[in-house]
């Protein structure tokens, strides 16, 4: 039986030495920082990348900018595989935040008249980080139990739809910068301490289901999802990522295990190219639960501590601001 090789982008936030353990090759996004005039940088291993000095810049005011894996990028590292007669499964990013997935399929049409008899599966993850990360290393998992690639891709597909994923940001400036969130409602959500409750939906998009006022209130809110979504707690790896948080982080844990001990819990910093989109202070939680179709919708299940601020007084509050 042909041993299929597995290729996912670095969004998934896995260190390059479990990925070269797990036989996982990798293609890497890139990204710049314009005012010092560096371009496209990659980061293919994360053990080299100094979190520190770059989420303290962008909290200086330093922005960051990033690009798309090209159809060229995918192409120069199936080929090879392809040439030397491996079928291909490549976990990508979501398609809902990034034209990356749907670059890697354009080359993966080429590929496929070049090489008709092999083949070649992409699985959009709708995630990001280890909402990504953790279906690569189940696939790593099926294959190395034997099962076939069709058959991988099938249940993958499964497991993909009941990956949960839910963070909270620090600062909504990286929201605006996004285009997710209007300017004024950053600064007055800035003011108030306010902390959106966010997801990944059906799509592979970014919602908000809620918000909160203070950063402790934010991980109570995101470990309640965990009590009412997980599915199998003792039985799997739940990820936590975090951009420069590692006590939030080890707080998010410990929330967790009180509620439901997980078999594992893998802890990652986020990579350059996703923290620079959700930015410093971020935290994510990432773990097996209903699936998707069968969730009720969790903006009933979170209550906002905010208290209702009218028009009137929300003008007065970003009026100072701006002053």
């Amino acid at each position: 039986m042909n041993v299929y090789r597995i290729i996912t982008d670095t969004s998934a936030n896995l260190e390059l030495e479990l990925l070269e353990r797990r036989g996982i090759a990798e293609i890497p996004f890139s990204f710049s920082i314009p005012e010092k005039g560096v371009d496209a940088l990659y980061c293919p291993d994360f053990s080299a990348f100094d979190s520190k000095a770059f989420y303290d810049a962008m909290r200086s005011g330093t922005r960051v900018t990033t690009s798309q894996i090209t159809p060229a990028q995918y192409t120069e590292k199936m080929r090879p595989l392809l040439e030397a007669g491996q079928d291909i499964l490549f976990i990508g990013m979501s398609s809902g935040v990034s034209g990356s997935f749907q670059a890697g399929m354009v080359a993966a049409a080429q590929l496929r008249a070049e090489f008709p008899e092999r083949s070649i599966e992409l699985i959009d993850t709708l995630g990001a980080s280890l909402g990504e990360g953790l279906v690569v290393l189940r696939a790593a998992e099926l294959r190395d139990s034997g099962i076939a690639l069709s058959a991988a891709v099938h249940l993958l597909s499964d497991y993909r739809d009941r990956i949960c994923q839910v963070f909270t940001v620090d600062n909504l400036k990286y929201l605006c910068s996004t285009g997710r969130l209007s300017n004024a409602k950053a600064a007055i959500g800035n003011i108030l301490n306010i902390k959106p409750l966010l997801k990944g939906d059906s799509k592979g998009k970014i919602v908000n289901f809620g918000k909160v006022r203070g950063r402790k209130h934010s991980l109570r809110a995101i470990a309640e999802q965990y009590r009412e979504y997980v599915v199998d707690a003792a039985n799997q790896t739940v990820g936590i990522a975090h951009a420069d948080c590692i006590e939030d982080a080890n707080t998010l844990a410990e929330l967790i295990s009180e509620i439901a001990p997980p078999k594992d819990i893998l802890t990652v910093m986020y990579e350059p190219v996703t923290g620079s989109h959700v930015g410093p202070g971020t935290l994510a939680l990432f773990f097996v639960g209903k699936k998707a179709s069968d969730r009720q919708r969790a903006d009933s299940s979170v209550r906002s501590t905010e208290k209702e601020f009218p028009p009137s007084l929300m003008k007065r509050w970003f009026t100072a601001f701006l002053l």
